[in-house]
């Protein structure tokens, strides 16, 4: 009797130990209800955001960089446009330059004669003196340059040499050197022209005109009839400017005299 008290009591105990350790662990959390709170709480965070109206503000901020996009490639467009409209027209007027000069060379096989009712610029510019005294270096150069337009070589070509003298430092005078060897070409003294349009290569490397020195180079050396030199100025401009008119001509050049077999 006594041992089945014991018994039953100790089935007791060991019930209630496990009852008790069992309402000792703490509940596992359910997984669906913990996303829905996160749900929950980013759509809170979102009604907080429209409603303090930041994200509207973000919107009008970015359609304003949208339009002020819009507006430099505009802008930028334009620019090129004009760009391409400025070099096209630089384009037209040196051809017209270029090809009233060579109407000049074809037509001139002798050196012009000053009338006498011209003895202003022209006979300043013959005593070697500037065609305006007074002037600044644009006054004198368009002077000389005047000269040259009226066939007056001879004085445009020492109204140049003056302005070189005068104003060695002017930015004009890289085109008055090759102007002052052109007058000399016109007049079918090749041998100075030669060297004066060397002058361009060597004391201006980097003016625009280096590449109608080196065509008259090679137009120099043809009359002159020292056909490698010719050749080896033509093919540099050729080479070196491919987009100018100056190779454009070079390569007229080129071809005749490969017709004419030099």
């Amino acid at each position: 009797m006594n041992n089945n008290r014991i018994s039953s009591l100790a089935t007791l105990v060991a019930l209630a130990m496990l009852t008790g350790c069992t309402m000792m662990q703490p509940p596992q959390p359910d997984p669906t209800v913990e996303k829905l709170a996160e749900l929950d709480r980013r759509l809170a965070a979102l009604e907080r955001i429209l409603a303090s109206g930041a994200l509207t503000d973000l919107t009008v901020q970015v359609d304003e960089l949208q339009r002020e996009n819009a507006d430099l490639r505009g802008r930028a467009e334009s620019l090129e446009h004009d760009a391409q409209g400025t070099a096209g027209r630089q384009r037209d007027l040196y051809v017209d330059l270029d090809n009233r000069i060579q109407n000049l060379e074809q037509g001139m096989q002798a050196r012009s004669t000053l009338p006498v009712t011209q003895a202003g610029s022209a006979g300043v510019a013959l005593s070697g003196g500037l065609p305006v005294p007074q002037g600044n270096d644009r006054a004198n150069y368009e002077a000389a340059f005047d000269l040259l337009k009226q066939q007056q070589y001879e004085a445009a070509g020492a109204a140049f040499s003056q302005f070189l003298a005068s104003f060695p430092d002017s930015q004009l005078a890289d085109n008055a050197q090759y102007w002052l060897a052109e007058a000399s070409y016109v007049t079918d003294n090749f041998e100075q022209a030669l060297a004066q349009f060397q002058v361009v290569l060597g004391s201006y490397p980097r003016s625009r005109k280096i590449p109608d020195a080196l065509l008259k180079i090679g137009y120099s050396n043809y009359e002159l009839e020292r056909w490698d030199g010719a050749r080896s100025a033509l093919e540099m401009v050729r080479d070196d400017y491919p987009d100018s008119t100056a190779a454009r001509l070079a390569e007229q050049r080129l071809d005749r005299m490969a017709d004419e077999g030099h």
